[in-house]
């Protein structure tokens, strides 16, 4: 259940609620400035995955990877059904990429303690902290521009991201968002199936 008083999903999910969730109608902008919207947004996720990329590449990895470690590590216990909903990828694609990640230690895999065909998966102790060292440069380069953009960028990047998501997402997007679990400190052990 979403958290309407979650500073991170209270605008569009309070509007939501008031069915007032459909975009304002904002002043008409040519074709060729929300190109140029494309392209910085096309700039800004090739150098917001820079980083990533050149670590994940020393583990014969690639964003895939990234993508399923995130969730895993954020959403510790996630069903696979779960994260293929989220990912929006099909059970071959994160079938190749979570054996892979099963295989080198970094997530375990284990059976629903209420439905046993239910598969559920957690980062190790590997998996949190190759998550959290691909999260920093992002990490960084996020508080640099959010601090470059001014005083108000918090609540006017968080609105803008969040109408860049298609409204039929909003309330699964914000339920996940709101129900992440308090950060599990790391006690050295590999989580073992």
């Amino acid at each position: 259940m979403t958290d309407i008083n979650d500073p991170l999903t209270e605008p569009l999910e309070a509007k939501r609620r008031a069915g007032t969730a459909a975009p304002a109608k904002a002043a008409r902008r040519s074709d060729a400035e929300l190109l140029a919207y494309v392209e910085l947004l096309f700039f800004a996720y090739r150098d917001f995955t820079r980083d990533p990329d050149a670590i994940l590449q020393d583990f014969g990895f690639g964003r895939a990877h990234h993508r399923v470690l995130h969730f895993v590590t954020r959403h510790s216990g996630l069903r696979v059904a779960d994260l293929l909903d989220v990912l929006k990828i099909t059970k071959q694609s994160l079938g190749r990429v979570l054996k892979q990640l099963i295989d080198k230690g970094y997530i375990v895999q284990r059976a629903g303690s209420v439905d046993r065909r239910e598969r559920l998966l957690y980062p190790t102790a590997s998996g949190r902290a190759l998550t959290k060292r691909l999260a920093a440069p992002q990490l960084v380069r996020l508080a640099e521009a959010l601090k470059a953009a001014g005083p108000a960028a918090d609540v006017v990047v968080r609105h803008f991201l969040q109408a860049m998501i298609n409204a039929e997402e909003w309330p699964k997007v914000f339920s996940i968002m709101s129900s992440l679990p308090a950060p599990v400190e790391d006690d050295g052990k590999a989580e073992v199936s």
